[in-house]
C-alpha cells in the first residue's frame, strides 16, 4: 500500500501527459484516517467516470446496524447524507468532458440494500465515481490533486463524523426501519398479504416522479378491513388490513385502483421518511404480472393455462422466441410461482383479456375443447387454497372476478370503501379448475461465459451483444438494481450453471449468496456497472428467462 505522499508524487510526473497515463494511479493509498482506493481509470474524459473507494473508520455505534434491517436504512441514510455534501462541497468543474465530476450511485424514495455505502464494526466503506480532469486529453494533475486532497476530504469528514445530529437522524432511522420490519413480520403472524397505514399518501407527483403528491387524499382505511398493529417506535397504527386470499379492487376510471396497487406493488420495499408510504408494507415475495408480448420463453410448463395449440407446440415445455399477451402472461405467472411468490398483483388494463376471462356467451359460441386457453379466473380459488397463493387484481370493466373475491374494495375519489357483499350479490358462479404445483422451469442451463455486460438504463441490460428488455418488471425501482443483474447473470452462468440446474434454482442460489455472504461476493473488483443493489429472486429468474442465448 502507498502513502499520500506517494501519490501527489505521481500526479505531479504525469501532469500534462497523454491521459492513458492516469492508469498508472490504480491502487490503494493511505491518507491519515482514511484508505484511498482508485479501482479503475477511466480511458478518456468522455468515458464513463472512474470508480474510487473510501474507507473510514467507523465510530457509529453498532447498535445502529445491528441487524439486516438497521444496517441496510443506516447505509442507505450514509449515502443520502453524501449525496448531501457531495452537492454542497462541489467546486466549479473545469476541463474537457466529465472532468472533476463527483457522483455517488443515484437514490429514490425506496431504501434498498446497496453496496455504495457499507457498514462494518471497524469501517464505513463509500463508492464514488470521479471524472478525472484533463484538458482535451491532456492530464491536468492539478485539479485532480484538489479533488483528492481537499475536496474529498472534506466530504468524507462531513458524511462520517459522528456528531449529535448524526446519531438524533440515526436513532430516527433505526426507528422507523425497526417499525417497518415490525409490520412486515406481522402480516403472516395475521394473515394478510399487504398493510396500509391509515393517513399514507399514495398518489405519487408525476408519472416521471416518485414523490408524493401535493394536496393528494391521505388513505384511510375502511372499519371492516381496519388493523390496528402496535409498532414498537410509533405505537398503534391503524391501517387497512388486505387479507391473505383473492382481494379485488373495484371502480370508476381515475378513483385510484391503480395507485392502490402501484403502492402494494412497491411495498415489498421500505420507504424513507415523508414519502407517504413509509407505513405501506407488502410481502415480501409479491410479485405484479401483465402480459408481456414478444419475450421470450425458455422450456416453461404453461399447460395449467395454454394447451391443444393448433401450432401442436408442447406446451408443458413451451418455447417461443416471440410469445403472444396470453402465453406471455401464462409463462409470467408459473414463473412467479416456481420461485416461490406468496402474493400476486395484477391489473386488468395490463393484462391480457383472453388469459384473464372468457364470458359464458363466448363459451358457448367457441366451445371449451376448440379453445386453448383456460383462463387465470378458473384457478385463481385452487392457488389459493392449494398452494396457498394470494391475489390482488385490479378490475375495471370485467365483474367476473367479483364471483370469487374474498375481498371486494371500491376505491370512490380515492377513498377505499368495503363492498364485497353487494358484490357478492351480483356475482355469477364461475366454473373452477385445481392448480397443483409443477416444475414449473424445465430447461437446465448449461454454463456459459459473458465477455461484456452493460446497463443501459434501468430497463436494459446487454449481455455481450444480446439485450435483455427489463421494462415490464415493474418492481426493478432502481438503475441499481439493473447492475446487479449485469454482475448477477455473467457469475450464475459461468459459475452457478451445471446443466443440471434450472433457471429457477440458479435464481435462489443467487438470493441465497446475496444473504449469505453479500453482493459484492458475485461483483467484479473494478465493478464496472456501478455500484449495484440486492434484487429478489423473482427479478433474477425473470432476467435469465428474458437472455435469448441461454
Amino acid at each position: 500500500m502507498k502513502t499520500q505522499d506517494e501519490l501527489k508524487r505521481q500526479l505531479r510526473q504525469i501532469d500534462r501527459k497523454g491521459y492513458k497515463a492516469y492508469k498508472t494511479l490504480e491502487g490503494e493509498y493511505r491518507f491519515g484516517s482514511y484508505l484511498l482506493c482508485i479501482d479503475h481509470v477511466q480511458g478518456d474524459p468522455f468515458a464513463t467516470p472512474s470508480r474510487v473507494r473510501l474507507r473510514y473508520q467507523n465510530r457509529i455505534p453498532e447498535e445502529y446496524f445491528e441487524s439486516r434491517h438497521r444496517k441496510t436504512a443506516a447505509e442507505d441514510y450514509l449515502l443520502r447524507r453524501l449525496h448531501r455534501n457531495l452537492r454542497s462541497g462541489g467546486k466549479e468543474r473545469r476541463g474537457s468532458g466529465k472532468s472533476g465530476l463527483i457522483t455517488a450511485c443515484r437514490v429514490g424514495q425506496e431504501i434498498l440494500e446497496r453496496t455504495a455505502v457499507l457498514l462494518s464494526p471497524e469501517t464505513i466503506e463509500a463508492r464514488l465515481e470521479i471524472g478525472f480532469p484533463a484538458y482535451g486529453r491532456t492530464i491536468a494533475a492539478g485539479e485532480l490533486e484538489e479533488i483528492l486532497f481537499v475536496s474529498l476530504p472534506e466530504i468524507a469528514r462531513k458524511t462520517c463524523s459522528f456528531d449529535a445530529g448524526m446519531k438524533r437522524e440515526l436513532e430516527e432511522t433505526a426507528a422507523l426501519a425497526d417499525d417497518q420490519q415490525y409490520i412486515r413480520e406481522a402480516l403472516a403472524k395475521q394473515g394478510l398479504a399487504a398493510f396500509l397505514a391509515d393517513g399514507s399518501i399514495l398518489p405519487r407527483e408525476s408519472g416521471v416522479s416518485q414523490r408524493p403528491m401535493k394536496g393528494a387524499v391521505p388513505f384511510r382505511s375502511p372499519e371492516s378491513a381496519a388493523v390496528t398493529l402496535q409498532l414498537p417506535h410509533r405505537g398503534p397504527t391503524r391501517g387497512m388490513g388486505i387479507r391473505q386470499g383473492i382481494t379485488v379492487i373495484v371502480g370508476g376510471g381515475y378513483h385510484g385502483k391503480s395507485t392502490l396497487l402501484k403502492a402494494v406493488e412497491r411495498g415489498v420495499y421500505n420507504h424513507i421518511s415523508g414519502d407517504g408510504r413509509e407505513y405501506v408494507i407488502t410481502d415480501e415475495t409479491a410479485f405484479k404480472l401483465r402480459a408481456e408480448e414478444g419475450r421470450c420463453i425458455h422450456q416453461v410448463d404453461i399447460s395449467l393455462f395454454i394447451s391443444n395449440l393448433p401450432s401442436r407446440a408442447d406446451t408443458e415445455a413451451f418455447v417461443t422466441e416471440n410469445a403472444s399477451g396470453s402465453t406471455s402472461q401464462a409463462a409470467n405467472t408459473v414463473e412467479a410461482l416456481a420461485c416461490g411468490s406468496r402474493v400476486l398483483l395484477i391489473d386488468e388494463d395490463t393484462s391480457a383479456t383472453n388469459f384473464m376471462v372468457r364470458d359464458d356467451r363466448m363459451a358457448r359460441l367457441v366451445e371449451d375443447r376448440k379453445e386453448p386457453i383456460t383462463p387465470f379466473i378458473r384457478f385463481i380459488r385452487s392457488l389459493y387454497t392449494d398452494l396457498g397463493v394470494s391475489t390482488i387484481l385490479v378490475a375495471g370493466s370485467s365483474g367476473a372476478y367479483l364471483s370469487v373475491a374474498d375481498t371486494v374494495l371500491q376505491m370512490d375519489c380515492y377513498e377505499a370503501r368495503e363492498v364485497t357483499k353487494k358484490a357478492k350479490e351480483l356475482a355469477e358462479k364461475v366454473t373452477e379448475g385445481k392448480a397443483e404445483r409443477k416444475r414449473w422451469v424445465k430447461k437446465p442451463i448449461s454454463p456459459r461465459r459473458i465477455e461484456k455486460a452493460r446497463v443501459h438504463g434501468w430497463d436494459t441490460v446487454s449481455f455481450d451483444k444480446t439485450e435483455v428488455d427489463l421494462r415490464y418488471l415493474e418492481q426493478i425501482v432502481d438503475e441499481t438494481q439493473t447492475a446487479a443483474l449485469a454482475y448477477l447473470i455473467p457469475w450464475l452462468l459461468e459459475k452457478g450453471a451445471d446443466g443440471k440446474r434450472t433457471a429457477v434454482e440458479l435464481a435462489l442460489l443467487a438470493e441465497e449468496k446475496i444473504r449469505k455472504d453479500g453482493l459484492l461476493s458475485m461483483v467484479p473488483r473494478n465493478y464496472g456497472a456501478g455500484a449495484p443493489a440486492a434484487v429478489r429472486a423473482l427479478e433474477i429468474l425473470a432476467c435469465l428467462q428474458r437472455y435469448r442465448m441461454i
